[in-house]
C-alpha cells in the first residue's frame, strides 16, 4: 500500500497537485509573521528592554528550542486523533492571538542610578505572547509538511521538486516579512513590526480554511469516531483543544526560566529547565519508538528508521550553524557593519531577509536540478546531501571570517561580506533541509509519520540551544546595543566565525565518510 493516492489531471496546477499550493501560501503567511517576529526580537529584548547578549542569546535560544519541540506533542495528537486538517486550524488560531500579543510593548526599560528599571507586566504579557506561539507552532508546524508528503505517492519523482517548491513558500513569507515588519519595527515602533505579523497568520488561516477541499482528505483523523467519545459529558476533540490552550500556561512559566541553570550532579553541566524539559522529551519518544521499532517493524523499516535517525541529527548539526543568523549574525551586522546597499542603509532585522531571498531565488534551479540529475542518474543520495549541506554551511563562516581579516583595522564591515556568507549558506539550505523533510515523508513507517516530523524538529529544537551557546560565545558589553570597543568587538566575532566554521567542516566530513553505510540502511529509497 501506498501512502497517498496520486492526484488526477484535474486536481493538479503546473504538474503538481493544488493541494500543494493551499500548503505553500498556508505555510508563506505562517512563515511571514513567525520571522517577522524573529528578526526584530534579539533587537527587541537588547534595544527596548535592555537585555544583555547572554540574557538575550538565552532567550531566543529557549524560544527556538520550544517552538521546535512542540510538533513532536502536536504530531502524536494528530496522528492518533485529531488529524493534520483540524490540527493545523487549531494551532493557527493560537498564532493569530500570540503573534497579537507581542504587539503591547509597555515602556522602554531604563537605567537609574545604575539600577534597570523593566516593564515588569509588559515583560508578561511578552512572555504570554510567546508561549501561545510556542504551541500553536506545535499544532501546525508538524502537520503541514506531513500533508504535503501525502500528497505524493511514495516514490512519486516529483516528491523533492514538491518540497523545495513548498520550502519556497516558506522563504518568500520569511523574506517578505524580514524586510516589511524588520523595516516598521525599527523605524516606527516594535508593536507595529508584530502587529502586521499578527496579520499574516490571519490570512494565511483563511487560505488553509477556504482551500482545504484540495487536499484530497489526506489531511483528516484517521478514526473520526474517536473524537466523539465523550468524558464528563465532554467530547475528545474539545479535550484535546483544551489541553492545548491549558498547555499554554506551562509553557508561559518554562520560557522565564531561561536564564536559569540548574546543577543537579557534579558530573552533570548546569542545564536550564528548557533544557531539562528537551532531555524528559526525547527520553519518551526514544522509549517509544525503540519499542515501536522492535515490535512493529520488519528488518528493512528498522534500517530505515536508523537512517533517517541519521538524517535527523545532520539537521541538527546544520541548524545550530544555522540560527546563528538570528543572534550573532544580527548582533554583528547592527554593531559592527556597514549596511549600505547602493546608497540604502538597512536595518540589522532587515538583512536577515537575505537568506530567504537567496532561498527563493535558488529554489527553481534546484527544484529542475535534482529531477535533471536523476534523469542522468547523477543524483547524489540523500546522505551525500547532507554532507554537502553541511560543507556549504562551514564555508559561509569562512567568508565572513576572511571578510573580516581583509577589511581594514578599525573600520565597519562592508555589508557584502554578510550578503555572500547568506549566499553560501543558503546553497547548503536547499541542499540539506528540504531533501531531509522528504526523507522523513519516505523512510518513516506510516503509521508513526507525523511523530517522526515532530522528531525532526525536535533535532532542530536543540540546534537552537546549541546555536545560543554559540552565540554567548561572542556576548559582549554593550550600552543598549551600541558597543564600546570596535576592534575588540570585531575580534570576538571572528573567533566565534573560526570555530563555527571548524565544526561544520568536522560535520561535514563525518556524513561523507557514513553516507556508504546510510545508503545501505535506506534500502532503495532515494
Amino acid at each position: 500500500m501506498t501512502d497517498a493516492v496520486t492526484s488526477s489531471p484535474s486536481n493538479e496546477f503546473m504538474g503538481h497537485p493544488k493541494g500543494l499550493y493551499i500548503c505553500f501560501f498556508t505555510e508563506m503567511w505562517e512563515r511571514f509573521s513567525f520571522y517577522g517576529m524573529k528578526a526584530l526580537l534579539f533587537l527587541y529584548l537588547i534595544k527596548y528592554h535592555l537585555f544583555t547578549d547572554e540574557h538575550g542569546y538565552n532567550l531566543i535560544g529557549a524560544y527556538g528550542a520550544l517552538v521546535y519541540a512542540m510538533p513532536v506533542l502536536g504530531g502524536l495528537l494528530a496522528d492518533r486523533y485529531l488529524g493534520m486538517r483540524k490540527a493545523v486550524i487549531f494551532g493557527a488560531c493560537l498564532l493569530v492571538l500570540g503573534h497579537f500579543g507581542m504587539a503591547y510593548e509597555g515602556f522602554k526599560a531604563s537605567k537609574v542610578d545604575g539600577v534597570l528599571i523593566q516593564d515588569t507586566q509588559a515583560l508578561q504579557v511578552f512572555y504570554f505572547s510567546l508561549a501561545l506561539i510556542i504551541v500553536g507552532v506545535g499544532f501546525l508546524k508538524p502537520n503541514i509538511s506531513t500533508i504535503v508528503g501525502k500528497l505524493y505517492t511514495k516514490n512519486d519523482p516529483r516528491r523533492d521538486s514538491g518540497f523545495t517548491i513548498f520550502y519556497a513558500g516558506i522563504n518568500f513569507g520569511a523574506w517578505l516579512a524580514s524586510i516589511v515588519c524588520a523595516y516598521l519595527g525599527e523605524t516606527y515602533g516594535w508593536k507595529y513590526g508584530f502587529g502586521l505579523a499578527g496579520i499574516g497568520m490571519i490570512a494565511g488561516l483563511l487560505v488553509f480554511i477556504l482551500g482545504q477541499k484540495h487536499l484530497e482528505g489526506h489531511a483528516e483523523a484517521s478514526d473520526p469516531k474517536i473524537l466523539s467519545i465523550k468524558t464528563a459529558g465532554i467530547p475528545l476533540e474539545q479535550w484535546i483543544y483544551f489541553g492545548g490552550f491549558v498547555s499554554v500556561f506551562g509553557v508561559w512559566a518554562l520560557i522565564q526560566t531561561h536564564s536559569l541553570f540548574l546543577t543537579l550532579g557534579s558530573l552533570l553541566p548546569p542545564a536550564s529547565p528548557v533544557i531539562l524539559f528537551l532531555h524528559s522529551i526525547s527520553l519518551v519518544l526514544i522509549a517509544g519508538m525503540v519499542w515501536f521499532v522492535r515490535k512493529h517493524c520488519t528488518k528493512v523499516e528498522r534500517d530505515q528508521m536508523i537512517a533517517l535517525t541519521m538524517i535527523i541529527l545532520a539537521g541538527l548539526l546544520f541548524f545550530s550553524l544555522y540560527e546563528q543568523t538570528y543572534g550573532s549574525w544580527v548582533a554583528f551586522s547592527d554593531r559592527v557593519m556597514d549596511r549600505n546597499i547602493l546608497g540604502l542603509t538597512w536595518s540589522a532585522g532587515q538583512l536577515t531577509s537575505m537568506g530567504a531571498l537567496f532561498i527563493f531565488i535558488l529554489a527553481p534551479f534546484f527544484a529542475w536540478l535534482w529531477p535533471y540529475l536523476e534523469s542522468k542518474k547523477l543524483n547524489p543520495s540523500t546522505p551525500l546531501k547532507m554532507a554537502l549541506g553541511l560543507g556549504f554551511a562551514s564555508l559561509s563562516f569562512v567568508v565572513l571570517s576572511l571578510g573580516i581579516n581583509s577589511s581594514a583595522e578599525n573600520t565597519l564591515i562592508s555589508v557584502w561580506v554578510l550578503i555572500g556568507a547568506y549566499f553560501v549558506l543558503e546553497i547548503g539550505e536547499m541542499i540539506l533541509s528540504p531533501i531531509s523533510l522528504s526523507a522523513v515523508t519516505q523512510l518513516s513507517v506510516k503509521k508513526v509519520v507525523s511523530v517522526m516530523m515532530g522528531a525532526w524538529f525536535l533535532g532542530t529544537s536543540y540546534s537552537e540551544i546549541l546555536a545560543a551557546e554559540f552565540n554567548k560565545l561572542s556576548a559582549i558589553e554593550t550600552d543598549g546595543g551600541i558597543v564600546k570597543d570596535l576592534t575588540s568587538a570585531i575580534t570576538t566575532y571572528d573567533e566565534l566565525f573560526i570555530f563555527s566554521a571548524e565544526i561544520g567542516f568536522a560535520a561535514a566530513l563525518f556524513f561523507l565518510i557514513i553516507t556508504p553505510f546510510m545508503k545501505k540502511l535506506m534500502h532503495g529509497v532515494k
